[in-house]
């Protein structure tokens, strides 16, 4: 069986406790995601027949909100900040640097499954910038030798 398939009881459940509440799509996607990790591909055919939608709209729904992941998430999710403020304080070779040395790009995934990327706008630290969120801790007044021992720290698997 494949992984994917493993999750659907999990989504059957959701859904039949959610399905006939009003504007029933989001909650559900935010349910799965919070008990699963992810939206397996495999449950968008069961959400969209539960609720009497499309495909179509199932998957833009996922598409547009970019807190949604179809994946299995990484062990570690970085959020940099890419603000006028953390702009201007050098969010953006930082942005680079993490590009270069992870090998992915602004919404990438590295290869060894430890680190997603994801540009945010504004983290709220903007008298302390540049910042990012590292599974959910903003680090502020980051420079490149502190973000390269903050990524170091997540690939040698130490709690970041």
């Amino acid at each position: 069986m494949p992984d994917e398939l493993l999750h659907l009881p999990v989504v059957q459940s959701i859904l039949a406790r959610e399905k006939d509440t009003p504007g029933a799509l989001l909650p559900i996607l935010h349910a799965i995601q919070d008990a699963i990790g992810f939206i397996p591909e495999a449950a968008v055919a069961d959400i969209a027949h539960a609720l009497n939608l499309s495909l179509a709209e199932v998957h833009g729904v996922i598409s547009f909100y970019h807190d949604f992941r179809t994946a299995p998430p990484a062990r570690h999710t970085l959020r940099l900040c890419r603000a006028e403020s953390c702009q201007s304080r050098g969010s953006e070779a930082l942005a680079a640097q993490l590009r270069g040395h992870l090998a992915l790009d602004d919404h990438g995934t590295s290869a060894d499954g430890a680190i997603s990327l994801r540009p945010v706008y504004c983290l709220g630290a903007c008298a302390c910038s540049p910042a990012l969120e590292l599974d959910g801790q903003v680090h502020a007044r980051l420079t490149p030798e502190r973000l390269r021992a903050l990524v170091s720290g997540c690939l040698e698997g130490e709690t970041c």
